[in-house]
């Protein structure tokens, strides 16, 4: 789960009277297929390399383990003698937290040799903390790391992580996840860029900010789901009319916001440039799609259509409200989908935010859970390395799958989930997703300081304090000055 949240490692709803809406799938799919083609291309070579020898990237540089030399075969756990292997995470939430614990008493299990001790923290708490831990006497062995400039790129740039390449060689990690997957857990060897060089974790979930919806409310109201996006908009005002809350929504945690004000952008065009500009090689955020999103967002409050009270409202708390019956829409990620399904059971209803025509692709802000990470002092390198590949196998899909969280790769178990059930509208969302190459990156990529400025600089656009044009602007002058520092250049007035 990421709570920003990935991935994560870690985006949406509708519009009342902002700008006209202006639909992105068609430009977003011809630009998506260029973005994949070359960037496939740039690493085919490297990766059916790196599937066929370990280590041929020069990951098992001096310091990767601590030994200075790859791995060349299978780890064998059960002939490292008895070992303690630290796990850092922040798999708190219901299905999360279960699938994760199910999963170690059996690696537990298989290895009687091996105890895992578990270190499970919040994601704004893993986030604030981690760093000094990986780089204290005792850092843990495995970490989650949040993917991007703020947490995994400082990370390498420091040297507290491993290099992945060699066992994603001998566990054929490189060919079970597709590239634009392992992609956004590769960063430069000059640890300058992400998306691209050294591996430096794998992922277990999929996730991405779709819209969850009370069926007895919009029953109530007399209104269907939506099948497009203007469908969603339009339903706003009934639903307040009716009496209802159309969007719950809370922002003390002040990343939900990034979730929203990501899908938002999306749904105004921007989807291809967001995504161009997180890998830096975009024209920024001075658009007009990033300032129509500022606009819906501040208009969806003005027209209260969110809480009033949105940004002092805690972003469990404001879940529990919708699993109540406190809103007949909730735009947040499938890492929710667990605990409201406890909740609501039948009356859940889940989709990735609907298109602008029904039955086109979809696009939304996600990809995936935040990396499983070594760190590079890790005293078991090759138990944690055996680790990695257990928790994201097959089987641990299927257990992903029985515990309501959505796999990276989904299996057998995924194929018999009841229809029309929540779970299985979130599978299927997400091969969509896949298919269509819909996803776009959290914007809290972008810059080492792009998740505290934007997160912060949301709220005030909610509470009527930053007009969308300078939202637009501060966004834009992130974006830049940190481009023009990665190439050298001297940072534009």
């Amino acid at each position: 789960m990421r709570s920003v949240s990935p991935p994560a490692g870690g985006s949406v709803p509708g519009r009342g009277a902002a700008a006209p809406h202006r639909p992105a799938p068609r430009a977003v799919r011809r630009g998506a297929a260029r973005r994949a083609a070359a960037l496939t291309a740039a690493l085919t070579a490297a990766l059916l390399a790196a599937a066929c020898v370990p280590g041929t990237d020069g990951s098992a540089a001096p310091g990767a383990g601590g030994s200075g030399a790859a791995a060349s075969e299978v780890p064998d756990p059960a002939k490292a003698g008895k070992a303690t292997l630290t796990v850092w995470d922040q798999e708190i939430r219901g299905g999360q937290n279960a699938e994760l614990e199910r999963l170690n008493r059996e690696f537990e299990e298989k290895y009687p040799n091996v105890r895992i001790k578990r270190v499970a923290r919040s994601f704004s708490d893993l986030k604030t903390t981690l760093k000094l831990a990986i780089s204290g006497n005792k850092p843990p062995d495995v970490i989650q790391a949040n993917q991007g400039y703020p947490d995994m790129v400082a990370f390498v740039k420091a040297g507290l992580l491993r290099p992945l390449d060699d066992y994603a060689g001998i566990y054929a990690w490189n060919t079970r996840y597709p590239a634009t997957l392992l992609n956004l857990n590769r960063v430069s060897a000059d640890a300058r860029n992400f998306g691209t060089g050294r591996l430096y974790g794998i992922s277990q979930t999929g996730e991405y900010i779709g819209v969850y919806y009370n069926k007895d409310v919009l029953d109530d109201a007399g209104v269907e789901p939506p099948e497009t996006w203007k469908d969603l908009t339009d339903a706003l005002p009934e639903l307040k009319e009716e009496g209802e809350l159309p969007v719950q929504f809370g922002n003390l945690d002040k990343y939900p916001a990034i979730h929203t004000f990501g899908v938002l952008q999306n749904q105004a065009g921007g989807a291809e440039e967001a995504r161009e500009s997180v890998f830096g090689r975009g024209e920024g955020f001075d658009d007009d799609p990033t300032r129509e999103a500022a606009r819906t967002l501040a208009d969806w409050k003005k027209r209260g259509y969110v809480p009033e009270g949105a940004n002092g409202t805690g972003y469990d708390d404001a879940a529990k409200k919708f699993a109540d019956g406190e809103g007949a829409f909730l735009i947040t990620g499938t890492w929710q989908l667990a605990d409201l399904k406890k909740s609501m059971g039948g009356k859940l209803g889940f989709m990735p935010p609907p298109p602008a025509e029904s039955g086109a692709p979809p696009v939304t802000t996600g990809g995936q859970g935040l990396a499983w990470s070594v760190t590079s002092r890790a005293r078991h390198p090759q138990v944690a390395a055996a680790y990695l590949d257990f928790i994201t196998s097959a089987h641990a899909a299927d257990v992903m799958t029985e515990e309501g969280v959505l796999p990276a790769l989904p299996g057998k178990a995924a194929r018999r989930l009841p229809e029309g059930s929540a779970d299985a509208q979130m599978v299927d969302g997400w091969r969509k997703l896949n298919d269509s190459d819909g996803l776009v990156p959290y914007l809290d990529y972008t810059t080492p300081t792009f998740y505290d400025s934007l997160s912060a600089d949301l709220q005030g656009v909610i509470d009527g304090k930053l007009s969308p044009g300078e939202l637009s602007t501060r966004m834009h002058r992130s974006y830049t000055s940190f481009q023009d520092k990665q190439a050298g250049r001297k940072p534009k007035p």
